[in-house]
Formats: C-alpha cells, sequence, structure tokens
C-alpha cells in the first residue's frame, strides 16, 4: 500500500492511499490534486472517505463523482455532499482490502468521526480530519471541551505505532506553542529539530505516530505537571484533565 499526503489549498492534506491499482481519498477539500494523482499515477478510485463536513475537506467530492467507482463515505450526523453511505462510531467498512473502524469522536464538529484501521499492511492507519493534528488538535467550532478531550483520550488509545494523518500542515505553529506549554520537554526540541528539516527540504511532517504524539502533544499530556502548571497560568480553576484541556485549547486560541 502507498500512503501519499496530496497538498491542496494553503496547508491541507488530502490523504490517498492506493495498492498501485485502486486508491482511496480522504477529505477531498479540491477535486484538481486528486485528479492529477489519479492520472499520473494510473489509478481507479475505488472510495472517498469524509471526516466532516467542512468545505475544505468536502468541496472537491461533486467534482469527483464521475472518477469514483463506489461510495462516498461520510459522517450520519453531519450534511455532506449527497448521494453518500452515512457511517457513525461503531461501523465498520470494507475498502481496499482493508477492515475500517469508524470512530465519533466529536469536539471540532459536532458528528466528526474517524477512520481507523488496525490492519494496515506495516502499521495501523489512522484517518482523524481535524481532531487530532501533530502537536496539536482542532478548534472546538461545534463541540465542548469534554467531548474533545474524551475524543483525544480514545484515539491515543490506540496502538502506539499508529500512523496519525492529520488534514493540515500545521506541525510547526503547534510545536511553537507546546514549547511555551512544556517547555522542560526534551522530546519537544528534538522533533522541532526534525520538522524543520522536513519542512525546509518541501517534505510534509506527516503521518506522525501516537507514540510521538503522546510525547509532544501539550492537549494529549493534560496529566503531567508542568503541563497542569502552565494551564494554572491561564485559569487558576484549572484542577482536572478537561479543565486542563479546555484552558490550553482558549490559550491556542489567541496564541502567536
Amino acid at each position: 500500500m502507498n500512503l501519499s499526503a496530496l497538498p491542496a489549498f494553503s496547508d491541507n492534506y488530502i490523504w490517498m492511499l492506493d495498492d498501485g491499482r485502486d486508491a482511496l481519498v480522504v477529505d477531498p477539500g479540491e477535486a484538481g490534486p486528486v485528479r492529477q494523482a489519479l492520472r499520473d499515477r494510473g489509478l481507479q478510485l475505488r472510495a472517498i472517505l469524509v471526516t466532516h463536513h467542512h468545505g475544505d475537506h468536502t468541496g472537491g467530492i461533486d467534482e469527483l463523482r464521475s472518477f469514483v467507482e463506489g461510495p462516498v463515505w461520510s459522517p450520519a450526523a453531519e450534511r455532506t455532499p449527497e448521494p453518500r453511505q452515512p457511517v457513525r462510531g461503531g461501523d465498520e467498512i470494507q475498502v481496499l482490502g482493508l477492515r475500517w473502524e469508524v470512530i465519533d469522536v466529536p469536539g471540532h464538529t459536532a458528528g466528526h468521526v474517524a477512520f481507523f484501521a488496525p490492519e494496515a499492511p506495516g502499521t495501523p492507519l489512522l484517518f482523524c480530519g481535524d481532531t487530532l493534528f501533530s502537536a496539536g488538535c482542532g478548534r472546538l467550532f461545534e463541540g465542548t471541551a469534554a467531548q474533545m478531550y474524551a475524543s483525544l483520550q480514545r484515539l491515543a488509545g490506540l496502538p502506539p505505532e499508529t500512523r496519525v494523518c492529520c488534514t493540515h500542515e500545521y506541525t510547526l505553529s503547534n510545536l511553537r506553542f507546546a514549547q511555551h506549554v512544556e517547555p522542560g520537554n526534551t522530546a519537544l526540541e528534538a522533533h522541532q529539530r526534525w520538522c524543520d528539516s522536513r519542512r525546509a527540504n518541501g517534505q510534509p511532517t506527516l503521518p506522525s505516530t501516537l507514540a510521538i504524539e503522546t510525547r509532544i502533544n501539550p492537549f494529549l499530556r493534560c496529566r503531567e505537571p508542568e503541563v497542569q502548571a502552565s494551564a494554572r497560568t491561564r485559569d487558576a480553576a484549572a484542577n482536572d484533565p478537561v479543565a486542563v484541556f479546555a484552558a490550553l485549547r482558549a490559550w491556542k486560541n489567541e496564541f502567536r
């Protein structure tokens, strides 16, 4: 299986997985990068997976209808382009010969889902949309801090070798924030150097892994003493993990 991050807009990635003949894509906000990749690689598009309803994740679906010979799987609780096959947490689908588990991850949007392939060749594969970013997480547009914290904990509980396919190249800015939150975390400095080198060479910092994220992502480290202490400089009442998460998310919203 070949995993590719197709750049879109200014900082989106449309993920493509293919076996050399057939492909699936995830969150095609625009059709052009997908069409080009299909032509260049001689692939047939067999399915589209959609994590949530935002236009930068769904805007290319209608234009790709004539290319896809299979379903568009999207969250049952969200309005996305029709026709589609709605999915919800607990469902399983088969695409490219792989079993995909659908996981409810509300927070960024109310009906956001993630797609997890535990038996993907090599290591498990997670398409998490805008719920989890490398060293960060999505904004709370429709959900609550408690919902998003629970969603992130659910993802963090997957196998540590799981590849994390986020949909935005936000890693460098997220790492700057993470270093403000947890300056004593030496894993952050090492990962920053690796990511700086990748971006300097025009390469993505993704996919990450859950093993990496549990070491560097402050939103997954809300029980760590230094993270908690930093959160309390923003909200003195941040005395439990959800409150710590809420304080960090509010801080990140205004961080420059």
